[in-house]
């Protein structure tokens, strides 16, 4: 029991500690498939203060974890756009996005109904 007590007490201390100069922030980032997720995850993770990126493929909702005293939100969705992929407040250019392979085009309604079937 008392390492019971111990091992909450370590672990509640150690979050505190790692969330202190932390925002946490979820945004719509659109795509389709995993290499989009991996593309958008990367574009994120080169971004100097941010510390974790998780895209969701089916909700397409991407969890970001990111130091505001580094970066700033906007920074962060500008290079996803660089990478290709729109979010809520920026489209990625049109020469980019035409880059991506064809199953990652996710302006395409044919592309996006393929990947939901």
């Amino acid at each position: 029991m008392r390492l019971l007590i111990i091992t909450i007490l370590l672990l509640l201390v150690s979050s505190i500690g790692f969330s202190q100069n932390n925002s946490y922030k979820t945004i719509e980032v659109d795509g389709v498939c995993k290499m989009c997720k991996k593309r958008i995850e990367k574009a994120c993770l080169k971004t100097k203060g941010v510390k974790s990126a998780v895209w969701n493929v089916k909700t397409h909702e991407l969890n970001l974890i990111y130091n505001p005293e580094k970066v700033d939100l906007e920074a962060i969705k500008i290079n996803i756009a660089a990478v290709g992929h729109d979010t809520k407040t920026l489209k990625a250019p049109e020469e980019i996005y035409m880059q991506l392979a064809d199953c990652c085009k996710y302006r395409d309604p044919k592309v996006v109904k393929d990947h939901n079937d």
